[in-house]
């Protein structure tokens, strides 16, 4: 009778010591994951809010975009913006530091017209004394002609060094109005402020008349595209992460008030252009992947997306493989949209350029410029 006794009692040890053993190994395992947790949290770039994404809304998707021809294919780097001017010269600066140019009606071909010492101009626009101006991520805001070639107009604010210039537009009377997204981060870390959530964007107002830079707007949600209608009476301005544009009245009853202009965007707002007719075409880029909501509401998986390039490249690659360009009326109200819903032919559209019955597409990521006639679209 005592040997059962003393199998039982070993067998109770054998297991009380594996169960020690289990203890031991899962309290290691949950060091280690609070360890993890702790040193994401406390080495993360970011400070987060959750982001509850609205409801998005617009037509149906199509397949309009795939339509597009590709002009400069092979000499083109990443026009993340373009202009065709009142003589029909298209313009657009790439990531070689050029900025390059072509006749509508001429051969196709592109020339290398001026470089600027940078491979982060962004926004491009027509400056009403010839030349254009150029928003530029790590130079600020430049001037550039044939007689002077680049000057620098603004590269500091209150003392501080003006970081991320995106967008920007010319009035009438030459102020310039410059979008900054975040003063917090970067143009090669921008996703970071999507992630982040927190209202970092600024927008500029530069006066040529006494060659100062203040600031019209802030506490804004990455302020990306800005446009003027032909009454130059307010300006529009798109916040990507909070899929909307507000316009913000410049003269008038209203003047200094901010009100919504369109929202609920099904996409995140790039830049902004005025078309002939007084409508407005916007790049929709696609920040948020389907099924991703989950992310953008958890503060702990926004910290350790941040703190891995690894995990950012893969949303990266996910994200930026659609195109969308909308038409919204002076009312705010969706006209059309135009999709290349797979990326087949175009993907991560950032601007959109009416001229002559046809619209001109730049693209951030892109190797060529799209030319999509709009009569059937």
């Amino acid at each position: 009778m005592a040997r059962p006794a003393i199998q039982r009692a070993s067998a109770a040890a054998a297991a009380a010591a594996a169960m020690n053993v289990i203890a031991a190994f899962a309290g290691f395992l949950v060091a280690c994951l609070v360890a993890f947790t702790l040193q994401v949290f406390f080495t993360s770039p970011i400070s987060p809010d959750a982001l509850h994404l609205p409801s998005l809304s617009g037509p149906q998707p199509n397949n309009e975009l795939q339509k597009v021809s590709k002009i400069g294919e092979g000499v083109i780097d990443g026009p993340e913006d373009l202009f065709v001017d009142k003589d029909g010269v298209l313009y657009t600066v790439t990531r070689d530091g050029w900025i390059k140019r072509m006749r509508i009606h001429g051969d196709g071909s592109f020339e290398n017209w001026m470089r600027i010492d940078s491979s982060a101009g962004l926004g491009i626009t027509p400056s009403k004394d010839g030349g254009v101006l150029i928003a530029d991520a790590e130079l600020g805001l430049l001037k550039v002609t044939d007689e002077d070639g680049p000057t620098v107009l603004a590269s500091h604010i209150n003392g501080a060094e003006i970081r991320f210039a995106e967008e920007l537009v010319e009035s009438s009377d030459g102020t310039v109005y410059l979008s900054i997204p975040s003063t917090k981060f970067g143009y090669h870390n921008w996703y970071h402020d999507i992630l982040e959530a927190k209202p970092n964007g600024q927008i500029l107002k530069y006066d040529p008349s006494t060659n100062q830079t203040t600031v019209l707007l802030d506490n804004l949600c990455f302020p990306n595209g800005v446009a003027l209608p032909k009454e130059e009476d307010y300006l529009v301005f798109c916040e990507t992460w909070k899929f909307r544009c507000q316009k913000h009245w410049l003269t008038g009853e209203k003047k200094g008030k901010t009100e919504i202009f369109v929202e609920n965007l099904p996409g995140g707002p790039d830049n902004i252009h005025l078309a002939p007719d007084g409508s407005f075409w916007i790049g929709l880029i696609q920040i948020v992947s389907e099924g991703q909501g989950f992310l953008h509401a958890s503060k702990l998986l926004k910290h350790l997306v941040a703190w891995s390039p690894k995990l950012q490249d893969f949303l990266s690659r996910v994200l930026f493989t659609k195109a969308r360009v909308v038409n919204v009326g002076a009312d705010g109200s969706i006209i059309r949209m135009l999709d290349d819903p797979s990326g087949e032919v175009i993907s991560f559209v950032t601007a959109a350029f009416e001229f002559e019955g046809h619209l001109y597409l730049g693209s951030l990521t892109g190797k060529f410029i799209g030319k999509l006639p709009l009569s059937g679209t």
